[in-house]
């Protein structure tokens, strides 16, 4: 079976532009979430975000920088990183041998909810055909990103959008992993971007009590595994890598910072936003990985968690760790990274596989910060407040999603995987 290497990785986050400033912020333990500031919040429950930093976001050319969605420039600024990274902007690969894969879920909701009261009438009136954007219908597309991306970078292999919502960055790493695994791609540009803060989505999330209400303290709201835990911070990014068949990424000399093992996804079939206590089918994606992954569960060294801060996730994933990993689990680093960056939906996992790269080649583990009681039943250790330097070979990224889909990746260290054996 071909193996998959990680050669680039592109960031944009809430505490960090760019890999180097997103892993200072990590190691710091530094949140970026804040009070909203881009729109009226006051008939919203949750008025804190994970916001971006100020940064220049470039579009694909000027036409599209005013008619393409914010969640456009902030992929195309990130897979740029990624793919400079990598080193392939000098490189001679042949177009048909690259790919896309760059989840989304929600679209270019930001863009509509912009431009509906412009064609409407404020929402008085019939719309206004004559008066809507002449890339309303490419703006509104899910599949924006990822084309995006292939067009600025001449990209004609397979470019796929998975809408699997907050586990869509895991999916689309597993659909770029197969890709290349069956040997229709050497190079797949993989990961999520999501720019959801807008009245209409945080109402969304609002209505069924999913978000944080901590209002007054926003760094301190999002406590994932926390006794004072009272929902998720919607948050905004995208994490983008670049993923290559191992041998190629050899043979042009490209930086290799880590492997992809495996891969598993399942559904619980159980609830629309509940999840069941005993995470039976979180804890199945995450064996079924292992196993694609070769590799046993006293291999993993760090879980780099969903770990949402709602009070149903979290008592859903410990006791899905516990379930796989049985007593290596209270030996066993647990973290969640949405303490500091909220919840990007599908790009929080495109964010947390940039961070779990990051970890392996530098060996430290990011905090959960917040983290200062322990949540009934959430008795493992979650590397609360301060980051731990510690040398990690195997690591595992679970995810849950609305909907019931739950999804793992587990990756390696170059390090220990270069020979082909390493934890497996």
């Amino acid at each position: 079976m071909k193996r998959v290497a990680v050669t680039g990785l592109g960031v944009l986050a809430p505490n960090g532009i760019g890999t180097k400033d997103f892993m200072a912020g990590l190691c710091a333990g530094r949140s970026g979430v804040i009070t909203g500031r881009e729109f009226d919040t006051s008939r919203l429950a949750s008025r804190i975000y994970g916001t971006l930093p100020d940064c220049d976001l470039p579009g694909l050319s000027a036409e599209h920088s005013t008619g393409d969605d914010r969640v456009v420039r902030i992929a195309l600024r990130a897979a740029r990183e990624a793919i400079t990274s990598a080193g392939l902007l000098d490189e001679d690969i042949a177009p048909e041998r690259m790919g896309v894969v760059m989840a989304n879920a929600i679209g270019g909701t930001k863009f509509m909810t912009e431009h509906f009261p412009r064609i409407t009438g404020g929402g008085t009136a019939a719309i206004d055909v004559a008066a809507a954007h002449p890339r309303l219908h490419v703006a509104a597309t899910f599949n924006r990103p990822a084309a995006a991306i292939a067009d600025a970078h001449g990209i004609r292999g397979p470019v796929m959008t998975p809408a699997t919502g907050c586990t869509g960055g895991n999916d689309a790493v597993g659909f770029a992993l197969d890709t290349i695994r069956r040997g229709e791609a050497d190079v797949m540009v993989t990961g999520a971007a999501e720019a959801p803060l807008t009245p209409f989505v945080v109402a969304c999330f609002d209505v069924i009590g999913a978000l944080s209400t901590r209002n007054d303290v926003p760094e301190a709201a999002s406590r994932p595994f926390d006794a004072d835990r009272d929902g998720f911070v919607l948050g905004e990014g995208a994490g983008v890598a670049v993923l290559e068949e191992w041998e190629h990424a050899r043979r042009r000399g490209a930086p290799i910072l880590a492997e992809i093992l495996g891969f598993g996804s399942t559904s619980n079939a159980f609830h629309m936003t509940d999840l069941e206590s005993e995470g039976t089918h979180l804890a199945r994606s995450f064996q079924l990985a292992l196993d694609d992954a070769r590799c046993s569960a006293t291999s993993v060294d760090y879980v780099n968690a969903h770990g949402s801060s709602t009070p149903q996730n979290d008592v859903c994933e410990t006791n899905a760790i516990k379930t796989v990993l049985g007593a290596h689990a209270y030996r066993t680093p647990v973290s969640s990274i949405k303490s500091m960056v909220g919840h990007a939906l599908a790009a929080a996992n495109a964010l947390e596989l940039v961070a779990c790269v990051l970890a392996l080649e530098e060996g430290v583990i990011p905090p959960t910060i917040n983290h200062d009681a322990p949540g009934d039943s959430c008795d493992l250790d979650y590397v609360p407040n301060e980051a731990r330097a510690e040398r990690t070979k195997v690591i595992a990224s679970l995810s849950s999603g609305f909907g019931g889909i739950h999804s793992t990746v587990v990756l390696g260290s170059p390090r220990a995987t270069g020979s082909g054996e390493g934890g497996r």
